[in-house]
């Protein structure tokens, strides 16, 4: 029986992960270490957990070493999810992000270091932000890498703290970077179940700036099967490698409210243009070759049919979300000095 740690597993892409894994391989064990901030609920954890013998929960933060070391010295494979995520939140309140992320991610990597006789891979989830606005049509693992929001400056350095882990110490560690993920249990601060829910509730989608900033998209179904390829593929192939995981497309958020209208048909909800945000990305597209030269993997939802499914969620779902709807406009103070919601 394989045990696999997922720190942070309770919030959106680990919460998806851990349901892939524990419903796909009934002989493997689920350890989920979480804070539950804001982010991150129980009720993202799967049906009938709490009750099975191989599945178990632990509050806590990856900052409480002690903690971090106990959990990794039961793990065979440690996938490590934790981080502060939003954009936004992070020109809002940017010391927990470098708290979380930078020094979170320390503490996982030295129980790995402590522990590796026993782990047989570390993947960190980093991210596509630590590049910065696109210096090419496509992205490569090598695109330089420029932080431009303090999220993505706490993000790059964790990313590059495991890579000195690797290199100094030889931990088996892996650095995958998914671009723009969407689906469902996302929380409402984020771009696409924003829109929806403005939709379902028949307000307007607020859009930065002229919504001309592009992104890529990936469905987190197929992220989570990116990630199940990694931890099951040959250690020798992965360990070192950073992974990018995308679609090799893109597209603007303005396009991406027109299509949520057009898809939902709301009454009332038109869309509205608010100012830039501070730190703002204009365009991100991912070269995901990698992944499908080590891995054979390639995204198997197009944006639409991502796009519906998750908005199925949030219309059959709307117990899960609607205690996050105070949090889905950010208080921010611009460079100008003038306080915006976004």
């Amino acid at each position: 029986m394989k045990s696999i740690l997922v720190t942070g597993g309770a919030g959106f892409i680990g919460s998806n992960f851990v349901r892939h894994i524990y419903d796909k391989y009934p002989d493997y064990r689920v350890i989920v270490l979480d804070a539950l901030t804001y982010a991150g609920s129980i009720n993202n954890l799967p049906d009938g957990g709490f009750d099975s013998k191989r599945f178990e929960f632990w509050y806590g933060n990856v900052l409480n070493a002690d903690l971090v070391d106990s959990l990794v010295r039961e793990a065979d494979i440690v996938v490590h999810f934790a981080a502060e995520s939003h954009v936004t939140r992070s020109i809002f309140d940017n010391r927990l992000f470098f708290e979380t992320d930078v020094l979170g991610t320390q503490v996982v990597s030295n129980a790995v270091l402590r522990n590796r006789d026993k782990v047989e891979l570390f993947v960190h989830i980093s991210t596509s932000e630590v590049y910065g606005t696109a210096v090419s049509d496509l992205m490569t693992e090598d695109h330089p890498l420029n932080p431009m929001s303090p999220y993505a400056a706490a993000k790059c350095g964790a990313d590059r703290l495991v890579y000195s882990y690797w290199s100094t110490y030889k931990i088996p560690a892996v650095i995958v970077r998914p671009f723009n993920n969407f689906g469902p249990n996302q929380h409402l601060e984020k771009v696409v179940p924003r829109f929806i829910t403005s939709c379902i509730l028949g307000e307007p989608m607020t859009v930065h700036g002229d919504g001309s900033a592009r992104r890529d998209f990936l469905f987190v179904e197929d992220h989570c099967d990116a990630l199940d390829r990694i931890i099951h593929a040959d250690r020798k192939t992965v360990a070192g490698q950073v992974i990018n995981l995308g679609t090799a497309g893109d597209v603007s958020v303005l396009e991406i409210a027109q299509t949520v209208k057009r898809l939902m048909s709301p009454k009332n909800s038109d869309i509205v243009f608010i100012g830039d945000r501070p730190g703002q990305v204009f365009r991100h597209t991912s070269d995901s070759s990698r992944a499908k030269a080590l891995l054979g993997w390639e995204p198997a939802t197009s944006f639409e049919n991502g796009m519906s499914k998750t908005i199925d969620w949030y219309q059959s779902n709307q117990d899960w979300w609607t205690p996050q709807k105070w949090m889905r406009h950010i208080p921010i103070i611009t460079a100008e000095g003038k306080k915006e919601l976004h």
